[in-house]
């Protein structure tokens, strides 16, 4: 089942907007002295290097080609946040033969993760965008921004994901290596993971916020639980339903579309796998409330969230980025302190903390391989060339992200009242 894509923006312009060729000028001479400590070379349409004056791609290093370098510095001049990522959409730059486009993005990845001196954070204020109103996570607008990411259809998705189609971070066995591990068991053993992090077993009663295409609540009603799961995506309820029937379970498991906001009633146990980063930082103390008022005394929370490095989010929490504006519309990933500090003011504690960040880096790898590897079948009038482009620099970026420890993703356990136990 499969429905017509929703278009995020516009298609990325094959040429950059009029930018003037003084700015794209700076923006070139800013990109030479910003990129001539980090360890990729960028090549120029003559073989030259963009970062080393005089110098020649060096064997084994990853390296960039611009193929139209005005072009490229004029995106980056008008907006450097986002116009590396519509430069690659737009074919501007792309990985040299033999490096990987992970690759080639993680050394600057890795600049993300240290702490941002104070030039650096006055310079971000300079070039900050701010999050349009639509996108700030309001009632009447999240239905559109879930819709934007996951009605583009069940069956683009299902073309790369795992048989579970589980579109969050797996959990692999590292006692063992990983290339004996399919992406499909790592995704179970997550989900039953989580399940295990909010003590689901026969006769609870579960709601979980974010159904995805329904496996969690598949699992958790092979425990025995009764599962009530919301979503906002029509697609993926579809799906999900058709998924439940097919195992027996649809006396064990109730999928809805339905806002959270709007669930009534109390569970043993509430499950969210990598929903919050979509509720937007203005509606968090209103997610949290509901977490609170949904779960019963005695009860415990999941949460699978990503994260960034708490003086990061308080530096970029108010910026409009290339993953808002063309992967999730509302998006904003949140730190574990702003995790605590709403929750606390929910009434509620964080009481385990189980980070895995490194196995998000394998699964967006894996997930990237699959999606290069199928897009015959996904290639169509409505997913070209360029949507192709966007997506594997989104996988790649996320990917570098993760190896870079820029961003990180933990399953927490909260509960009303207790203590951290990391």
């Amino acid at each position: 089942m499969s429905a017509e894509p929703v278009t995020l923006e516009p298609p990325v312009q094959s040429t950059p907007p009029a930018t003037g060729s003084l700015r794209a000028g700076l923006a070139k001479q800013i990109l030479r002295m910003a990129t001539r400590q980090v360890p990729v070379d960028i090549v120029l349409p003559d073989g030259s290097l963009l970062n080393q004056r005089g110098g020649s791609p060096a064997a084994g290093r990853p390296a960039i080609e611009l193929r139209r370098p005005q072009s490229f510095y004029g995106r980056i001049a008008e907006n450097p946040k986002i116009g590396l990522g519509e430069a690659y959409s737009a074919g501007d730059w792309h990985a040299a033969d033999g490096t990987d486009l992970a690759d080639a993005l993680t050394p600057y990845a890795e600049r993300l993760s240290r702490p941002l001196p104070g030039w650096m954070l006055r310079l971000h204020r300079l070039v900050d965008q701010p999050i349009p109103a639509e996108q700030r996570g309001a009632l009447e607008d999240s239905q559109e921004n879930i819709s934007a990411h996951y009605d583009l259809g069940n069956d683009m998705f299902a073309a790369f994901l795992d048989p579970s189609l589980s579109y969050s971070s797996a959990l692999f066995d590292h006692t063992r290596p990983l290339a004996e591990q399919s992406l499909h068991e790592a995704q179970l053993r997550k989900v039953n993971a989580v399940l295990d992090l909010a003590g689901v077993g026969a006769g609870d009663e579960v709601l979980e916020i974010g159904t995805g295409w329904g496996t969690l609540a598949i699992e958790a009603a092979r425990r025995g639980a009764r599962v009530t799961t919301v979503t906002l995506s029509v697609e993926q309820a579809a799906l999900a339903r058709e998924r439940v029937e097919a195992v027996g379970y649809t006396d064990r498991v109730e999928v809805l579309v339905l806002d959270y906001r709007h669930v009534v009633g109390t569970f043993d146990a509430v499950v969210s796998v990598e929903m919050i980063e979509a509720v937007g930082e203005r509606y968090w103390p209103e997610y949290f409330a509901a977490l609170s008022r949904l779960v019963r005394p005695g009860g415990a929370i999941a949460l699978q969230a990503i994260l960034m490095p708490h003086e990061r989010y308080l530096a970029t929490r108010n910026s409009y980025g290339w993953i808002q504006k063309h992967i999730f519309p509302g998006g904003l990933i949140p730190s574990a302190t702003a995790i605590s500090e709403q929750a606390a003011r929910a009434g509620l504690s964080v009481t385990r903390t189980d980070r895995f960040g490194a196995d998000y880096a394998e699964t967006l790898r894996r997930w990237r391989s699959a999606f290069l590897a199928a897009w015959s079948t996904i290639e169509s009038d409505a997913f070209g060339d360029e949507f192709r482009r966007t997506w594997e620099f989104y996988l790649a970026y996320c990917e570098a992200g993760f190896r870079a420890e820029a961003i990180d993703v933990a399953q927490i356990r909260l509960e009303a009242g207790g203590r951290d136990h990391p």
